[in-house]
């Protein structure tokens, strides 16, 4: 069974839009096995964040199912963490503690948070390790670079051990060897602990280099219109990027998303 599995899925964000036939995003069937990392790319506006609020269940589909680890979604999921493009890390606090947070609003943690205190706060800091930020947990934000409050913000979104981590286009805001360096720290996050991924992203190569499917979607309203399995080795270094290969999914990508933007329709698989 799909860990994550979306059956002819609609969505239009009111009742007078889906009156009018206007969605979002239509007929949207999709299954992502447990552990598996996809990436979604396509032209702006086209339903990619769309997509992700019917994932965590921050919005209810016009038509169609989604079930997500063999459960229907009802309402906001408890199994998942976010990371988005601003870190969003509340000034006032150490770095350790913004990671915190969710411990400390997310039940059973919660109710817990008390008495487990120092077990929660050892967990944080080694998620912090792990992605080199050892020695930085009593910062502040303002003490870290951009590149630093990413990946806090990513130890955050992780903290609270969820099955499913959802990311949108976290490392846009970054140069480009911030932004590898994140890649490679996200490459092992996952390797480690097989979380599902689900990436949103405008960046073709950061697609093709963290994910195991690429799917593209088309102009709004949304549909998924390729899909491409990445059939390259893992682990992966920063330097499959430069092989023809690796450029080749990168062109073939590209392609489909000029041909999308161009005419505005469906591509053939």
């Amino acid at each position: 069974m799909a860990f994550v599995d979306f059956q002819n899925v609609w969505l239009a964000y009111n009742d007078e839009l889906e009156r009018a036939g206007h969605y979002a995003v239509e007929d949207i069937s999709l299954q992502v096995e447990q552990g598996e990392f996809i990436a979604i790319v396509g032209p702006s506006g086209c339903g990619k964040s769309t997509f992700m609020k019917l994932t965590t269940g921050l919005k209810m589909p016009s038509r169609g199912r989604i079930t997500i680890g063999g459960e229907p979604v009802t309402g906001p999921l408890k199994i998942s963490g976010m990371a988005f493009q601003a870190p969003s890390l509340l000034p006032w606090r150490t770095t350790v503690d913004n990671v915190l947070l969710p411990l400390e609003i997310v039940e059973p943690y919660r109710s817990q948070f008390r008495s487990k205190r120092k077990e929660f706060e050892a967990r944080a800091r080694d998620l912090l390790a792990s992605v080199g930020l050892a020695g930085y947990e009593d910062k502040y934000p303002w003490q870290l670079s951009g590149g630093m409050q990413q990946r806090a913000s990513i130890c955050r979104a992780l903290v609270h051990e969820p099955k499913m981590l959802l990311l949108d286009e976290p490392f846009g805001a970054l140069d480009a060897f911030t932004r590898e360096e994140l890649w490679c720290a996200l490459r092992d996050l996952h390797a480690a602990q097989k979380f599902n991924v689900i990436l949103v992203t405008h960046d073709l190569r950061e697609s093709v280099f963290l994910a195991d499917t690429v799917y593209c979607m088309s102009r709004s309203p949304g549909r998924f219109v390729v899909k491409r399995e990445i059939d390259l080795p893992r682990p992966r270094d920063l330097e499959v990027t430069y092989t023809p290969k690796f450029t080749d999914i990168v062109h073939e990508l590209r392609g489909h998303i000029g041909a999308m933007r161009k005419e505005g329709v469906a591509v053939p698989q």
